[in-house]
């Protein structure tokens, strides 16, 4: 038989809703047969079948929340029906892929070890197979980060296999390689400790406490991550967009026949991804193997959905016409709202930009979504008294912050990106050629 786990869907699940199955005991089933729905900290997504055969067991029921990645969700029997002991069979795998790349299949499985061993960690690292360890990639590269030895760890995962919470179980204090304790490393800090809110002079009874879901705690794990973690500078400029607004009439004006509607939103994009062309150097991750200078200007948009945000990306913003972006922006974001993005639509941007205009917001600064090197924040346009010629005058002006990564953007890349994307924003037409 086949145990179907919890499948990961994206790099940050460890946990999701299965809201709804679409197979029951009994049922047979084919690879490529949607067989359940999972809702992720970002999306709904449908769950395919990969192998042939019948549904023996259903071991969480529809509805159930907090369900665990690697949790074995149902059963599937092999092609002759067997349910008593069962020949080797095969096994899903589902540990999170790395952050920034596609995610595998939903139910890809892989062999399994013989009966008699399935249940036993892998052998010892001394022997003639001990060169080969068996980690995932995200542990690997945070392993590698940490200075640690894989091999000085012992696996959680199935079959001994480490995994991500090993590794940072080991940089907590645990096992680590001879290496890195003979050599220096950064200092780590100490946890901080949670306090509760009674403690902090809130009395129960005195407030509605609503449990944190998955979206919730994805975002409050990968903010604080962000926000502690990466040493990051804001730049803020102001650019005059009375002309933007007068070219964004006359494109809608032209594109009305067609139902498309460009938004001052859709420019930003475009001016964005253009001055990321200008300036390459600010189109750029860092990692610990070097700085990843990236070809095309993928640019990351937030939107507000229930519960939290989501940023599906526009990608190579820097080819798409108005219209292009337009259409495109308006799908990405009412299927983000719906939770159908699929994990490649919002997964992987290189740039992101964040735009709180609509809200009155005036400026503000956005936390770095990593391994993006820097964030745009896009506040109202609004009248405001200018200086032009020595004489005072009316303008609409718009305030834009750029928040960067300081390891891979520096504050003349960075500066040197908005001397690029002020001009565009202030004379779109220049986009339009």
């Amino acid at each position: 038989m086949t145990d179907i786990l919890m499948p990961a869907l994206s790099p940050t699940m460890e946990e999701g809703v299965l809201a709804k199955w679409h197979v029951k005991v009994g049922d047979t089933v084919k690879a490529g047969d949607v067989i359940a729905e999972i809702e992720t900290d970002k999306a709904t997504m449908e769950v395919e079948a990969v192998d042939e055969g019948e549904i023996t067991d259903i071991l969480v029921a529809e509805g159930s929340e907090n369900v665990k990645v690697n949790t074995p969700i149902a059963r599937l029997a092999d092609e002759a029906g067997a349910t008593n002991s069962p020949p080797p069979g095969r096994r899903q795998a589902a540990e999170p892929p790395e952050a920034g790349k596609s995610p595998q299949a939903p139910i890809a499985t892989v062999p399994d070890a013989p009966p008699s061993a399935a249940s036993q960690p892998l052998p010892p690292r001394g022997g003639a197979q001990s060169e080969r360890v068996f980690a995932s990639p995200l542990a690997r590269r945070l392993a590698k980060e940490a200075g640690l030895d894989l091999k000085s760890l012992k696996g959680s995962g199935p079959r001994g296999r480490i995994v991500r919470a090993d590794v940072e179980a080991a940089g907590k204090g645990g096992a680590t390689s001879s290496t890195a304790s003979a050599t220096p490393t950064s200092a780590t800090a100490e946890p901080r400790k949670v306090q509760s809110l009674a403690q902090m002079g809130i009395p129960d009874g005195s407030y509605d406490l609503v449990p944190l879901d998955g979206m919730r705690k994805a975002i409050a794990r990968r903010m604080t991550d962000s926000f502690r973690d990466v040493p990051h500078f804001p730049l803020t400029i102001d650019c005059e967009i009375d002309g933007l607004m007068a070219v964004r009439a006359k494109v809608n004006a032209m594109l009305e026949p067609q139902g498309i509607k460009v938004s001052v939103n859709d420019f930003v994009i475009k001016a964005a991804a253009l001055a990321l062309k200008a300036v390459p150097e600010a189109n750029a991750s860092y990692s610990p193997e070097g700085l990843a200078m990236h070809h095309h200007a993928d640019v990351a948009m937030a939107v507000a959905i229930e519960g939290g945000l989501i940023t599906p990306i526009i990608r190579k913003a820097e080819l798409k016409s108005l219209s292009q972006i337009a259409t495109e922006a308006k799908d990405l974001a009412k299927r983000a709202r719906d939770k159908k993005l699929k994990p490649e639509e919002f997964q992987g941007g290189t740039f992101s930009v964040s735009n709180l205009g609509m809200f009155g917001i005036k400026s503000f600064a956005s936390i770095l979504n990593e391994p993006q090197g820097a964030i745009m924040s896009v506040g109202a346009g609004e009248q405001r008294p200018v200086v032009k010629n020595g004489q005072l005058a009316i303008a609409t002006v718009m305030t834009v912050t750029l928040t960067c990564d300081h390891r891979v953007v520096d504050g003349a890349t960075g500066a040197r990106f908005l001397q690029a994307f002020r001009p565009l924003i202030e004379d779109p037409v220049t986009m339009l050629a």
